[in-house]
Formats: structure tokens, sequence, C-alpha cells
């Protein structure tokens, strides 16, 4: 019995994945301290636990970085955490049920911290913003908590949330008024972008990536506007100029990439991924597991990560064509003792092997005409021509009374010529 309610208790929670209800007051989990090793860790790269934070999320990678405002000013990384689930696929958050993780640049304040979480602590990223309202955007309640269940957002298990959520409190306790929360479909990386290039959210993410270079350049947190439904990043005219030239050398390794080879593809999730740390223990996981990681939501293609689909110029899936092997393949399948079936599937894939035939060289004596080759010769190939000879396009087979012609030597078809060379240029 009390099985059961465990498990309807844990599917439940599961459904209302993001909807952070709060379940308890009565916890001090919120007042936990940042660990040792992380107060540590702060001091080597010249940081307190009172200095502003600001954080960066990254769904492809299933990474969450906090950084830091160092005593020069400056943020710096201070610590890398997995992501132990994610769901939806890349792109933003649309609508309200899409199980979309947003993508964009968000605040979370006070009020936004929630120390009552359904999923053991959370914080809500603020989506919607300006931008999305500009789109008509809806859905809400889009948190970082703990756990390992997402319906649209980051489910950082519960010890990492801990760890996050008392590193956010004591700089907001400290006086910041409001940390900033990146959220990127990926690593902003030339390979990423060659990779996805013909993608629909490629003009979007083009301009995360002005975001994050000025982030990148300035190591300042972002001073973000919204206008003609794009993101605008004031800052001042060196960052603007060194983030143009930043630009101009990506576009440039993303054409190399793409000159040397990079084919596009599309990622197709079954809902959202996890960590590389995370993915042995999830795909092994079903409902209520007896790991730390409990409830874990939708783990089918948790094992495999997101199915990689190659695209044609166009965008669109490329399908290649059969191959003359699987044409022999099927006529070796075929039983003996089904001659019709046989011949029906010889005539389907006569004309490939014909071709294949021609083109080859000649056999040597010493080894034995395949015994489809002979079919395709005919009567004629079946008992009467020798195996060093190749099997011609077309075999007259003489009455028996006439002593067989020697079979007319085969002229190789000449090879179609492929398509002409396309270059591929790189989007502004």
């Amino acid at each position: 019995m009390m099985k059961r309610f465990a498990l309807a208790a844990s599917l439940v929670l599961a459904l209302a994945a993001c909807q952070d209800d709060q379940l308890s007051r009565s916890s001090t989990r919120h007042l936990v301290p940042i660990p040792s090793a992380t107060m540590a860790l702060m001091s080597t790269k010249g940081m307190s636990k009172d200095d502003p934070i600001l954080v960066r999320a990254y769904k492809k990678e299933s990474e969450l970085e906090v950084w830091k405002r160092g005593s020069n000013g400056k943020y710096a990384l201070l610590k890398t955490y997995p992501i132990c689930r994610w769901s939806g696929q890349l792109g933003p958050k649309t609508r309200e049920g899409d199980r979309q993780v947003p993508e964009g640049f968000y605040t979370v304040t006070p009020s936004q911290m929630n120390p009552n979480s359904a999923y053991y602590l959370s914080f809500d990223t603020g989506y919607p913003n300006a931008y999305d309202r500009s789109f008509g955007r809806n859905g809400g309640d889009i948190m970082v908590h703990g756990a390992c269940s997402s319906r649209g957002c980051f489910a950082m298990t519960d010890q990492n949330i801990a760890e996050i959520y008392a590193i956010a409190r004591e700089a907001l306790s400290a006086g910041q008024r409001g940390f900033q929360f990146q959220s990127y479909p990926f690593r902003m990386t030339a390979e990423n972008l060659a990779k996805h290039r013909l993608d629909p959210n490629i003009g979007f993410w083009k301009n995360l990536k002005e975001g994050s270079d000025t982030f990148d350049i300035s190591k300042d947190e972002l001073r973000v506007a919204v206008a003609n439904r794009r993101y605008v990043f004031n800052a001042d005219e060196s960052t603007v100029a060194a983030v143009a030239q930043k630009q101009r050398h990506d576009e440039q390794e993303v054409a190399d990439l793409i000159a040397k080879g990079e084919k596009p593809i599309r990622l197709v999730y079954n809902d959202g991924d996890t960590h590389e740390s995370f993915r042995e223990a999830l795909a092994n996981a079903t409902g209520v597991s007896d790991t730390k990681l409990g409830f874990v939501s939708r783990t089918e293609g948790i094992s495999s990560g997101p199915r990689q689909i190659a695209l044609d110029d166009s965008g669109r899936e490329k399908i290649d064509a059969p191959s003359t092997a699987l044409a022999f393949a099927s006529m070796k399948e075929v039983p003996a003792s089904q001659p019709e079936t046989r011949q029906a599937v010889t005539q389907q894939t006569a004309p490939v092997a014909v071709a294949a035939a021609a083109s080859s060289q000649e056999t040597p004596s010493s080894q034995e005409t395949p015994f489809y080759k002979k079919m395709l010769g005919g009567v004629a190939g079946l008992f009467g021509s020798s195996a060093s000879q190749p099997v011609a396009e077309t075999v007259q087979v003489a009455p028996a009374s006439v002593r067989a012609a020697p079979a007319t030597k085969a002229v190789p078809q000449k090879r179609a010529q492929g398509p002409e060379k396309v270059n591929v240029a790189v989007a502004n």
C-alpha cells in the first residue's frame, strides 16, 4: 500500500513538473551554507560569497555555469554543473505546455527564489521576458530546480541545486538586486554554428550569439534591451568594436569548416537530454528510481542521446539511394524453392546488377563465376561461357545446332556526372 502511494505521489510530481507549488514552510534546507570546497575555490579565484553572480546554461551540452564578479570588477567562471534533465528540443519556448526550455536573457530577483519548492529548492528564470512577449509567447513557472524531472525546466539534482541556491542566496542577500540568467541552445562555437546553419532558428541564435560575444569580451553583466523583435546589447565603443571583430573571425571560421566538408545537421531529441555523467544511470531508471536522482521524466532515448539527421543544401533531410550491394543481397535471399519469386526479384534488380558487372574487372580463370552472373548471362552464361569472359550487356542465344559465337565484350557504361559543386555562403 505504501509503495502504491509513493508511486502515485511521484507520478503526480512528474505530471506537475515546473508547476512549483510550495509544499512546506518548515524546511531549513534553503539556509544550508555554501560547501567549504566551493568557498575555497572562490578564495583561489579572488571572489567572496557576497560578490554578484551570473548564470549561463547550455542545452545541447547539458551544462550550467555559475560566474562571479571578482575583486577586479570582472566576472569569471566559478563552477560548471551538469544538468540532470531538460526537456523538449533545441529552440525557444513559444507556448504553455510545449515542454520547451526557454532560450534568451532573463533576470532572477529575490522574489523568484523558492525556498519551499516541490523540487527541493528552485528559482524562477523569469520567462516570458519582454522579447518573448513581443512574439505573443505564453507560459510560465520555468524553473531551475532539484530532482531529475523536467517539463520545460532545468533539473539539476537536489545536491547541485542546494549549492547553486546557496551561492545565489548569499549574493542577493549582500545587495545584488537580481542576477542575469543566460540560456543558450549550445555553446556558440564555429563548429556548432556550421552544423546548425540550416536550422530555422539560426537567425535567432545568431542574435543570442551577439549577447554571448558581448559578455565574453566585456566580462560584465549584459545591458539588454528589445527593439524590433531583437535583443539589443548596449556596450561601450571598444567592446562593440571587439565584438564585431570576433564575429568576423567566427564567420570566417564557419566558412572554412563548410569548405572543408562540415555537413549541416538537425538534432532530434526524444524529449530533451541529460549530461553525459548521468546518461548510464538515467538509461536504467524507470519511474520511481532507487537512485539519489528520484523520479526521472521520460527516460526514452536518454541512453543514446539525440538522433543526428543529415540535411541537404535546402535544409531537408537527406535520403541516400539504395546501393548495388543491397540489390545483390536481395537476390541471394530468395529461397531456391520459389523460382517464380527469384525471377521477379532478378528482373527488378537486373539493371543495377548488369551495370555493376559490365564495369567490373575480368574474373580470373582460377575463380568460379558467381551464380548471379551466370543467370544474367542467360543460357550461354550458365553453360557455354568461359569464366574469364565478362558478361555482355546484351547476349544473343544461338540455336542448339549452331555453335555459339563469342559473346560481345561489354562496354562499361559512362558514369553519370554528379551534381556541380555548390558553394555555401555564410549568412550574415
